[in-house]
């Protein structure tokens, strides 16, 4: 993961530029490949790609960058970058949405490869280690599992800093978790990338999601940006762009 960048100061509200001269939009997450993947790298992620062509339309430039996801969440909320790459719509009262979502996303459960177990509902849960990442959502039930059983180390098991979903594989694979929820698209590509695709196994699948950027209630511009990217995205899916975009990365947002 990229290191933090040092925001040095709240997003303001500013007059609007001459036509020939673009704006910038701070968004912020972490690495949630092929989402959105490395700030700065050819391939950021169909969700950046979207975004950065969608604004561009309006004559705004993102800057993109990569930090922890509770640190984005903080951020944002602060005002220090306009928005989070990422998000559920239950993630925060404090954001404002777009109409339409940026990507869609199923959390699926994965286990030990050797494990013989299937989840069979949330009570299954009952006997296992959970794994999981701080500041992240899954599912209205998982979710509420979750922060019933946070402060019991026996129940879940809660990952911060650097490259947590690596870190979170491993402790599968060396039987120190049971259970790891995670986006099907993003494990996939993250166990592609590590060569361990045959060290999991996938035990069942949660809720399928629509994924926003979701703007800081800090920033008075929020409103305007969210009807920018909603536009631009409504745009690039009817001239075909959207879809051009969604193929390069081996995704498709139909269900």
């Amino acid at each position: 993961m990229a290191p933090e960048t040092s925001m040095v100061a709240p997003a303001q509200a500013s007059q609007d530029p001459p036509a020939d001269q673009r704006r910038t939009i701070a968004i912020a997450a972490d690495l949630w490949c092929p989402h959105n993947c490395a700030a700065g790298s050819k391939r950021e992620g169909y969700m950046i790609e979207i975004a950065r062509e969608a604004f561009a339309l309006a004559r705004l430039e993102v800057e993109y960058t990569n930090v922890s996801w509770a640190r984005a969440l903080e951020l944002a909320d602060q005002g220090y970058i306009d928005g989070v790459v990422g998000a559920f719509s239950r993630d925060s009262a404090g954001f404002v949405y777009p109409e339409e979502a940026i990507g869609y996303a199923r959390t699926a459960l994965f286990t030990h490869a050797d494990s013989d177990w299937t989840y069979e509902g949330i009570n299954s849960l009952g006997q296992k280690k959970l794994v999981t990442i701080n500041g992240y959502s899954y599912s209205t039930e998982l979710d509420a599992y979750i922060d019933k059983h946070k402060k019991n180390p026996k129940r879940v098991w809660i990952l911060s800093g650097p490259a947590p979903l690596t870190r979170a594989i491993e402790l599968l694979e060396h039987d120190r978790s049971d259970v790891l929820p995670e986006d099907l698209d993003v494990m996939h590509w993250t166990l592609g990338q590590l060569g361990k695709h045959d060290r999991l196994r996938m035990v069942g699948q949660l809720e399928r999601l629509p994924v926003y950027i979701a703007f800081s209630e800090a920033n008075p511009q929020s409103e305007d940006f969210a009807t920018l990217l909603t536009e631009g995205v409504r745009k690039l899916r009817k001239s075909g762009r959207l879809d051009e975009i969604l193929a390069s990365y081996n995704v498709s947002w139909s269900d």
